[in-house]
């Protein structure tokens, strides 16, 4: 099977994760689903994942350069897949279990210290265990997921294409 160019492949992430968030911007604007803290946190571990990949295509490094930035992208998208995971848990839960809603994202930056409103948005709150949609029997979370899954195996495929290369 003839893969694209790894530089080629960095291009693919990137306008993949730029599909990602208009997605998820069509499901804000024009669904009117408003993104909970966790939904937040996962939209910037995307734009990341895919800041990354368009980094790394315009850079076009050499075989070390392209190694990091494989392990950085994979990183990046493993760490967005913790946190669709997070809100999967809290979504699991029965709802005597789940925690309080709380407030929005701007009440908690506008209200507390920077460090505690990252700290609150990262841990999640009732509003992100409310499943308001599904398709095929996944939530949003659940279809973030399976994207940071494919995200992480592309970068990883990256990664052991630029040894293959180099090796």
């Amino acid at each position: 099977m003839l893969l694209p160019s790894i530089r080629k492949m960095s291009f693919i992430i990137f306008i993949a994760t730029i599909a990602l968030l208009g997605v998820g911007y069509f499901m804000q604007y024009q669904l009117g689903l408003e993104p909970c803290p966790l939904c937040v946190t996962q939209r910037i571990f995307i734009a990341l994942t895919g800041l990354l990949s368009l980094i790394a295509f315009l850079h076009s490094p050499a075989y070390v350069g392209m190694r990091i930035y494989s392990v950085l992208i994979s990183l990046s998208a493993v760490a967005g897949g913790g946190f669709s995971m997070r809100q999967l848990y809290l979504q699991s839960l029965p709802a005597d279990l789940a925690p309080a809603c709380g407030p929005t994202l701007a009440y908690m930056f506008d209200a507390f210290p920077f460090m505690k409103a990252v700290e609150l948005m990262l841990k999640g709150d009732g509003n992100c265990a409310e499943v308001v949609w599904t398709f095929m029997g996944l939530s949003i979370p659940g279809w973030t997921l399976v994207a940071f899954a494919m995200l992480t195996l592309a970068g990883l495929s990256q990664l052991l294409r630029s040894h293959k290369i180099n090796g």
